[in-house]
């Protein structure tokens, strides 16, 4: 089973050869969900740019993107990005720190520009759910961020939990077989004793959970699903165990439509193999015509089938 990273690995190795090595470069480059980047040298070889065009930006500021960048990057976030562009960081190649375990981690965190963005929500959800508990309330706002052009992230806390849905296409009738497959597993493994801490999935099709009724837009096909995680406070209550749900929960519709093309890739391979196993069969299987030659009186040949 192959797990994608948050990170983005064409941010990573590059920067980590132009800290080595500096040198002009203007790279346009797009990541999961149509996220565009541009990391570009503008003005000098050590003075590095990068730029994010994500499609939610107004839904993830209005949920403290911003704040949660400017925690994150401090003096490296820009307040005026770059044109097109809603996030831009300026990476001074002279100060970045020097090569070990430092610097890994510096590039590493330029690498997760687009999960640092996309966790905002997470976390306000996170401190909403405890704010809730103590209070007794029942359920706080529920945050959108749509973040595809068919597809979106539903996040709302209440007093005990915070629920995340996604909605997900799927333009194939083998998808959704795929789909209900890869779902059915993540219910039946939370039924060993290791794994029994993890968070609850559902699944729905066509018709939206009840956390997602009246919401205005939602579109009501056979070719939408809905998949619902059950995120308890033992999944977000220590800061670490919080990152890492945040990190892992973005990835989960590309997580599943990725393992999903692996799955047809392997059936039509596995398909191709028995379909040239048979062929031999065949071929084996024709039976050789007996040739037989007589000779008459006469000295004459004469062939028989």
């Amino acid at each position: 089973m192959i797990l994608l990273e948050p990170l983005n690995v064409v941010i990573q190795t590059t920067l980590a050869e132009k800290c080595i090595k500096p040198s002009s470069l203007d790279v346009q480059f797009v990541d999961f969900d149509n996220v565009r980047f541009h990391l570009s040298t503008p003005d000098r070889k050590t003075q590095l740019l990068l730029s994010m065009n994500i499609r939610c930006w107004d839904e993830l500021a209005q949920y403290g993107a911003v704040d949660v960048l400017r925690r994150e990057y401090d003096s490296l976030y820009l307040a005026t990005p770059e044109p097109d562009y809603h996030v831009s960081l300026a990476i001074d190649l002279e100060q970045i720190p020097p090569e070990g375990e430092a610097r890994d981690s510096f590039i590493n965190s330029i690498a997760l520009l687009k999960r640092n963005a996309l966790a905002a929500p997470f976390e306000q959800a996170f401190k909403e759910q405890k704010k809730l508990e103590i209070s007794g309330s029942n359920q706080g706002q529920l945050m959108q961020m749509h973040y595809r052009d068919e597809e979106a992230i539903y996040v709302r806390a209440s007093a005990d939990r915070v629920t995340v849905i996604f909605s997900t296409v799927f333009r194939e009738e083998t998808d959704r077989i795929f789909g209900k497959v890869f779902l059915q597993e993540f219910v039946d493994a939370r039924r060993l004793p290791t794994i029994q801490n993890a968070p609850q999935v559902l699944y729905t099709n066509r018709d939206p959970p009840l956390e997602l009724r009246g919401v205005p837009g939602l579109k009501s096909s056979e070719d939408i699903g809905y998949v619902t995680f059950v995120l308890f406070p033992r999944h977000f209550s220590n800061p670490d165990v919080a990152s890492s749900t945040i990190s892992h929960i973005q990835l989960f519709r590309d997580y599943l439509h990725y393992h999903i093309k692996c799955s047809k890739a392997y059936m039509h391979s596995r398909m191709r193999h028995r379909v040239s196993e048979f062929q031999k069969v065949l071929n084996r299987a024709k039976t050789e015509v007996a040739v037989t030659e007589r000779k008459t009186v006469s000295g004459r040949s004469m062939i028989s089938r």
